[in-house]
């Protein structure tokens, strides 16, 4: 039964990264088809696509009575956004950052992170955080929150002028209007498929996780920051390796603040308005590692704007003595 299990988290892992990836490409079709401006594709459909593992799995794991796990997701995954995506990333290539992004970006993502630390400290009677609550009020600020990051990127993108960009072929003929209309029921044909996959797979991986977490011990709030973490993480990795190898390592660090700030701001806060949570397994020393991850990657955007490979080695460093430490709880 154990082993079934087992092949139900890898075939639910498999479910949910490629139903991601379906609706990511789909959407993303579809939005080039109907002539909207590439800028926008990146910083709407692409962004919430990377991020519809973690939603979907929080979101099940929540409606399925085991909350530790859905806020575990989240805080393991920006710790492994971080950590692990932005090491290996500046590892295969040192990262340039720009300016803005250090004064701007990064410090949200860091608020985002803060936020989230101090309503999980709301009324704290313990390190362990048994029994504070993630509720619907606190999900409404964070949505608040979400919405003003939007706001403020789209005001920076329409002040650089990303919202003039024009498609401009001249006036499309009949054959070119009618492989677009086919091509858009095709595109929303593979989004219905990807939504369809990210349900059923994470409701499996949520099932079978628990279950193997409870058949040997492991509290939910552990496979949640290790196993689901790494699991709804794959495809911002293999994003931001493939980009690192083709020389686009900056797009690991647009990648890790913006699913970091999408993870807390949206994908907690739509949860708990629609189940508020009650944190069950979550510690201090867990939020902790996320504020410091955040922190850590700031500090080394200050050496020159870039992330080197040393820094990188010193990100994954923390991570593997951050899971070493989880494990050794077990």
């Amino acid at each position: 039964m154990t082993l079934l299990n087992i092949f139900y988290i890898i075939i639910g892992v498999a479910l949910v990264i490629w139903g991601a990836d379906r609706l990511t490409e789909g959407a993303s079709s579809l939005a080039r088809g109907m002539h909207v401006p590439e800028i926008v594709i990146g910083l709407t459909i692409v962004a919430a696509g990377t991020s519809a593992p973690e939603l979907f799995v929080s979101l099940m794991s929540a409606l399925k009575g085991s909350p530790d796990l859905a806020v575990g997701n989240v805080v393991g995954s920006n710790i492994f956004n971080v950590m692990l995506i932005v090491g290996c990333s500046a590892l295969v290539a040192p990262i340039a950052i720009s300016k803005s992004t250090v004064k701007k970006d990064i410090p949200f993502a860091v608020g985002a992170s803060l936020l989230l630390f101090i309503m999980c400290l709301d009324g704290l009677d313990s390190p362990h955080l048994w029994g504070n609550e993630l509720s619907r009020s606190d999900g409404l600020i964070l949505l608040a929150g979400f919405a003003g990051f939007m706001f403020y990127t789209f005001s920076e993108v329409e002040k650089k002028g990303g919202f003039d960009e024009v498609i401009a072929n001249g006036t499309p003929s009949q054959e070119t209007k009618v492989v677009v209309k086919s091509n858009k029921w095709i595109n929303l044909g593979w989004m219905a498929v990807g939504l369809a996959c990210l349900i059923v797979g994470s409701d499996l991986f949520v099932d079978a996780a628990s279950y193997v977490a409870y058949r040997f011990g492991m509290r939910p709030s552990v496979v949640g920051l290790t196993i689901v973490a790494g699991g709804t993480s794959l495809p911002e990795l293999a994003t931001s390796i493939v980009a690192a190898r083709k020389g686009q390592a900056g797009l690991a660090i647009g990648n890790a603040i913006g699913s970091n700030v999408f993870n807390i701001l949206l994908i907690l806060g739509l949860t708990a308005v629609i189940h508020p949570m009650r944190i069950m397994g979550i510690n201090v020393i867990d939020l902790s590692m996320m504020l410091i991850s955040i922190g850590l990657l700031w500090m080394f955007s200050f050496t020159k704007y870039t992330v080197s490979r040393q820094e990188g080695v010193m990100l994954i460093a923390g991570f593997l003595a951050y899971m070493a430490w989880l494990f050794y709880l077990l």
